[in-house]
């Protein structure tokens, strides 16, 4: 674990692209089948797939009581089918059994852990899917880590070479503090897209050089 102070990275990284404060965005059931659409693809395409998927079916009711062919028709615009069709109908008919509804504010009143593991039982819900519900949907303290949040973390020294995605979830969990999880976040998804990139990154231009272990390494290159 890095000597790096969390606080000294969201303090510069806020002072580069402003500070970033969590506000209500939408449902954590739009939240959960919007993420279960981004996994492995880009924002664009998901986004399209989303709309589409709305635009397509009345309710969520009507979407967990069509055929998966009809789902997979539908966000076929996003360059997205089948399987992910099929975990979204699942993961709603698996709500729907549980709750008798798609209400899932329920979890913003269990323990994240709690909470997320209740949502990690549903299919194509994985650590990042489920933390990411919790976080942008209820403002809960769950840190979702992407491919940015990853790459910048382990350069960064704040998670070791040998942790995997899944254990530097509660590893980043434990040393970020809560009311700063949200903005810790997205700012290192910013930084790893502009600055901190996985080819080439652009360690001359980067506000957190001088604490991070890993500059000289590119820079010499």
């Amino acid at each position: 674990m890095s000597d790096i102070s969390i606080e000294q990275v969201i303090k510069l990284l806020s002072a580069e692209y402003g500070r970033r404060n969590w506000q209500r965005q939408q449902s954590p059931i739009s939240v959960l089948v919007q993420t279960i659409l981004s996994q492995n693809t880009s924002d664009r395409n998901s986004g399209q797939a989303f709309e589409q998927l709305l635009a397509s079916f009345g309710s969520w009711e009507d979407m967990a009581d069509a055929s998966v062919g009809a789902i997979s028709h539908s966000i076929r615009a996003g360059g997205l089918g089948v399987v992910k069709a099929r975990y979204i109908k699942q993961a709603l008919q698996e709500i729907r059994r549980k709750r008798g509804d798609f209400e899932l504010g329920f979890l913003g009143k269990l323990p994240v852990d709690e909470a997320r593991d209740w949502l990690r039982q549903l299919p194509g819900v994985g650590m990042k899917t489920a933390s990411c519900v919790l976080i942008f949907s209820l403002g809960m303290p769950a840190l979702p880590v992407d491919t940015h949040v990853f790459r910048v973390a382990r350069r960064l020294g704040l998670v070791g070479s040998r942790v995997s995605v899944e254990q530097a979830h509660r590893l980043l969990e434990g040393v970020v503090p809560p009311d700063d999880v949200y903005r810790f976040h997205v700012l290192l998804i910013e930084h790893g897209r502009k600055i901190c990139k996985a080819q080439r990154p652009r360690c001359k231009d980067c506000v957190l050089r001088m604490l991070c272990p890993s500059s000289e390494e590119f820079v010499a290159k």
